[in-house]
């Protein structure tokens, strides 16, 4: 059980820092194709919980159906799934806002990639700093 809630917790905070980068490079290159509504309270919280929670549903079902009906694209699926998690979000929340094409072309890519690089590396930081604190404990 222990194990299920970290991964859930380094889920959901891939997906935090997958949304929050992408909006910090999208308004580094004043695009404002990519917004976090930060006037909405909680509304960035909501945003990525929604995000989350469609991306873990939708992620093994689109599997199954590229699997069984085109199997060239498997490897689509997580970009697939991070594009219509991101418009379940959008449409189901106000805390973020997508439009225009740069916005629904570009910001489902780099929220896969920062996505996919944080559930690579949160796990390796936090063991890291984990064992750290038990030998700091032990000794």
């Amino acid at each position: 059980m222990i194990r299920f809630l970290i991964r859930a917790a380094i889920f959901l905070l891939a997906a935090a820092v997958g949304i929050l980068l992408t909006d910090w490079g999208f308004s580094m290159l004043d695009l404002e194709t990519f917004e976090i509504n930060w006037s909405e309270p909680l509304g960035f919280v909501v945003a990525v919980v929604v995000f989350a929670l469609a991306q873990a549903i939708l992620s093994p079902f689109l599997a199954k159906i590229a699997r069984n009906n085109a199997p060239a694209l498997v490897g689509a699926v997580g970009l697939l799934s991070t594009f219509v998690a991101l418009i379940i979000a959008v449409l189901t929340t106000d805390g973020l806002v997508i439009s225009g094409a740069a916005g629904w072309i570009l910001g489902p890519v780099v929220v896969w990639l920062m996505g996919m690089l944080a559930a690579f590396l949160l796990p390796l930081f936090l063991l890291k700093e984990g064992v750290e604190k038990v030998r700091e404990n032990n000794d």
